[in-house]
């Protein structure tokens, strides 16, 4: 996955989520949609977009883990837990600060969060300067997309930026493993 997209493209994506819209870009195991996890709206356009009910919460993805460290609330073995298989294809579900936004937490008091090795993915973190929502680019019951083509399928005349690049090489999602108990959810 040695592909060269130029910085334009991720400068442009980062401007389009700070103008509260909607992306779509490649991940670790297929292509997802991301917005800026503290801008409501764009948050409801995703959840329009999928057809998915707030209650089932977001997975937030980051560049590095100083990216996602005000939303959560953990202590250091918990955090030494988590770090170890970071950068990766692990997501984990932790307790959160108390003021992150009931629209990323699904009204829990944890959120799922990672810390990504994909190379697209991470730049459009590093560009925005944060974290950014990360969903699969599919409507809730239909087979998350591995292609760009794919997701325009799915949201054909709907308003769009796409990241151009390869998924990686993960067959499935990426695992879900609560923090606290080290279970697998996913």
């Amino acid at each position: 996955m040695n592909e060269y997209i130029p910085p334009t493209k991720f400068r442009q994506a980062a401007r389009m989520l700070r103008h509260g819209e909607v992306i779509a870009y490649p991940t670790e195991a297929v292509y997802g949609l991301g917005c800026d996890p503290l801008n409501e709206q764009a948050i409801q356009k995703i959840l329009t977009l999928k057809q998915r009910p707030l209650e089932k919460g977001m997975i937030l993805i980051a560049a590095s883990f100083q990216q996602i460290e005000d939303y959560i609330d953990i202590d250091e073995t918990i955090k030494s837990r988590i770090i170890k298989t970071w950068p990766g294809p692990h997501t984990w579900i932790i307790p959160t600060q108390p003021w992150v936004p009931k629209n990323l937490t699904g009204n829990r008091n944890t959120l799922a969060v990672r810390v990504t090795n994909h190379p697209v993915a991470a730049q459009i973190c590093k560009y925005f300067g944060g974290p950014i929502v990360s969903t699969s680019a599919n409507p809730t019951g239909f087979r998350p997309p591995k292609t760009s083509r794919q997701v325009r399928k799915y949201f054909i005349r709907k308003k769009l930026f796409f990241v151009p690049g390869s998924i990686g090489r993960l067959n499935q999602p990426t695992t879900i493993r609560n923090a606290i108990t080290g279970e697998k959810i996913r």
